[in-house]
């Protein structure tokens, strides 16, 4: 029954992708010629970060890691599991010559004054885990600084899944996974393991009151649209982005 239930619906969801009736942008065009980081957080982002010992947790290709250090912190450690972006990193910030102040790294051990976090922890296979982890890597007094998005139940928070709005919370897992193995072939099972941890803003803030971390500041954005929808009861599914600064409960 199971399997019938995916191979219909990956049959329809190959269907639906071939008529393109929506597609998730590789990059949202808000960014398009600008700094993510500075649209995220504004331009003092920069003053905040110059001078000190940064942590880019989830760095990927070192976008963001790079212009910090362009931008005056002191070093700059960028955290990520694939080697590939690491390597692209590593080249990045040699072009522009802030590799002596930066490390592209699979692991880290030694304390900084800031952890900056974009677009990963709708990703993270372990959530708890990975603030467990920045929790021992900051400094006393520091602040751990995160924006992800879209959340789940965005209407294209499904991200490959999402070949239409919600079709991600339309279609069963098993259908979600079995479509996605007809192009892609590494292994994944689930969705999890495809690269999504299904995080909604009430999860996220769950496992930040569960944490070592207190808010310091949250921002729940919604999508332009709809903002005169969003609201409390409304906002899992018109929720753009989520941003906040965390800090240590004990501060």
């Amino acid at each position: 029954m199971v399997q019938n239930i995916a191979s219909v619906g990956a049959s329809m969801l190959s269907a639906l992708a071939r008529l393109k009736i929506c597609e998730l942008p590789d990059e949202a065009p808000v960014y398009n010629g600008r700094s993510k980081l500075e649209v995220l957080m504004g331009t003092g982002i920069w003053e905040e970060l110059a001078g000190r010992t940064v942590l880019d947790f989830g760095c990927g290709p070192g976008v963001e890691a790079v212009e910090i250090a362009e931008h005056g912190a002191a070093h700059v450690v960028g955290l990520d599991i694939r080697d590939e972006w690491l390597d692209l990193a590593r080249a990045r910030a040699e072009a522009v010559g802030v590799s002596s102040r930066c490390t592209f790294t699979r692991d880290w051990f030694q304390p900084v004054d800031t952890i900056v976090c974009v677009d990963s922890f709708e990703h993270f296979k372990d959530p708890v885990g990975v603030l467990s982890t920045m929790y021992r890597l900051l400094q006393k007094g520091g602040q751990v600084i995160v924006s992800f998005g879209p959340p789940w139940k965005h209407p294209l928070g499904g991200h490959v899944y999402s070949i239409f709005p919600y079709s991600h919370l339309v279609f069963p897992d098993v259908a979600l996974v079995r479509w996605r193995q007809t192009f892609k072939s590494d292994g994944a099972q689930t969705v999890l393991q495809s690269g999504l941890n299904k995080m909604t803003v009430a999860r996220f803030e769950k496992i930040v009151s569960d944490s070592p971390f207190r808010f310091d500041r949250l921002e729940v954005v919604p999508i332009r649209p709809l903002r005169r929808f969003a609201n409390r009861l409304t906002r899992e599914f018109t929720t753009s982005i989520v941003r906040c600064r965390l800090v240590a409960r004990e501060a």
